[in-house]
Formats: C-alpha cells, structure tokens, sequence
C-alpha cells in the first residue's frame, strides 16, 4: 500500500486538543452555586454535544457481485465499489485488488455519497499494440483475487480494510456444437460433437481445455427449457463426442459450468430435424 492507516492514538490526540463540553460545564455548575447561594436563579445544565465515531467499512462489491472474465482481445473495465460510514461522510477510497502470482491492481476516487466508494478498473491479457510483450495477465493470475481499502474521511480520519471482499478474474472459455445427420429418422442415432477452448494469456490464442466435465443438454422444439441428457469429459484436445436417440425435434448443446480459473460456457443450441 502507498498510504497507512493513522494510528487510533495520533487521531485520538487530535481530538483531544478540543476544549471539553464536560469541563466548560462544571465551571459553570460552580458559578451557578454561588449566585444560587446569593438568592439568584441558576440556568439549566446544557446536554453534552455527540461523541465522534471512528470510520468503518462495512463491505465492498466487485463488478455487481459477477466473476471478471478476460479473453486475449479486449480490456475489460469493471467497477468496485467500497461502502461504509462516519460521522464526518467518507471522502477518498484507495482500492487495491490482489492476485495469485502477484497479480496486482490499484486505483483510487473520490467517493460519491458519504457512505459509497466506486472505484473504475481495467485489466487485459493480449499484446499491446505493435509489440509481442503482455499489457497485463498471465495464466497463472487467474483465480481467486481479494480486495484491500484505505478510505479516507471528511475530518482527516481514515480506515484500512484488508481483504474486505474477493471475487473471481477468470479465463474466457468457448464451446462449439454440431449434432447430425440432419434431418434425421425417428429412433436413428445422432452424433453430437464439439469442442471446449479457454484463453490462455500467455500466448493470447484459445487452447483446448483437457479433462473437464460439459453437459449434453437437449431442448425440444416447443419448449425453452433445457434438459441434460449425459455429462461428457474433454480429451486432450478438448474436444467432446456423443451419441444419442432421435426422439423428436429440438436443438442440442453442449454446457460447461466452468471452474475456480476459468469462466462458463455455453454453445448455442443446433437444430436437428426428426423425421
């Protein structure tokens, strides 16, 4: 972090240098027994004024609570935003989001409400233009990221954060699909292939992905609702193959979850027609 928290004592000092309403009172209690000794009436006590609170952050959000995903083409821009309170509004944010591998970010802002600080980042993994060097990520980046926050307020006090909130930077997979023949009779055999690639951003192609777990789901003609029909491993090129009863018309699709490194993919539906 480039900035630290001001320790709680140097703040307290800071307050403490402020004359007392407790103090100012007992004077004039003392007073008021004097004239009240003297046949005079004595004014009423005044209430103590509000004792100042010390800043607190009470959470963050990455990106409106979805994983950051990062293919080899484009940025990616995505907001965080801090949220807390004092007595005084919150003021300035410094926001650093942290990485497997020393994956590393930082921004700050001035902060838009007295208790919401929205930060704006923007992280890529493809080739600067006109060079071979990376702009930012590399495969070993992706995962589990965590957030840490200074937040300043409007008297000059301020609150460190550290891991207030994490959120997943993953890598952008795809999915393809072909079912055929097409058309094809009632009770034949269909064969459903495709392919599952991730972005690596090492060398800012997609790859196949080995060993992962996709779904073959079918979806009839007249209905929005996908069903699973098998659950099928990748080999060592990523791609997929299985085989299947013709039944009736509808569209079938391949469906990857995703994983802790990488985003979820789904292939759009190909129609096969029964005859």
């Amino acid at each position: 972090m480039s900035r630290c928290t001001a320790p709680s004592d140097v703040r307290q000092r800071g307050r403490a240098d402020v004359a007392s309403p407790g103090a100012a009172m007992r004077g004039a209690v003392v007073g008021a027994v004097v004239v009240a000794l003297a046949g005079i009436g004595a004014p009423a006590d005044a209430a103590p004024g509000p004792t100042p609170t010390e800043p607190v952050v009470s959470g963050a959000v990455v990106n409106s609570g979805k994983d950051v995903i990062v293919g080899i083409t484009h940025d990616v821009a995505f907001p965080v935003t801090v949220t807390g309170a004092d007595d005084s509004g919150l003021s300035f944010v410094d926001v650093d989001l942290k990485g497997p591998h020393g994956g590393f970010y930082t921004t700050d802002a001035f902060c838009e409400t007295a208790t919401a600080c929205t930060t704006a980042f923007t992280v890529n993994a493809h080739p600067a233009p006109g060079s071979d060097d990376p702009v930012d990520l590399a495969n070993a980046n992706a995962g589990t990221w965590k957030v840490d926050a200074l937040v300043d307020t409007h008297d000059g006090d301020s609150v460190f954060a550290p891991g207030v909130a994490s959120f997943g930077l993953k890598r952008a997979a795809r999915l393809t699909v072909n079912a055929a023949p097409e058309p094809v009779a009632k009770g034949a055999t269909i064969t459903v292939t495709g392919k599952l690639v991730r972005a690596n951003w090492d060398t800012y192609r997609y790859a196949g992905y080995t060993g992962q777990a996709v779904k073959l789901q079918f979806r009839p003609k007249d209905s929005d609702t996908y069903t699973t029909v098998a659950t099928v491993n990748t080999n060592s090129t990523g791609n997929l193959h299985a085989k299947v009863k013709a039944a009736k018309d509808g569209y079938w699709r391949w469906n990857f979850a995703g994983t802790t490194t990488t985003g979820p993919a789904k292939a759009a539906g190909d129609y096969v027609d029964v005859r």
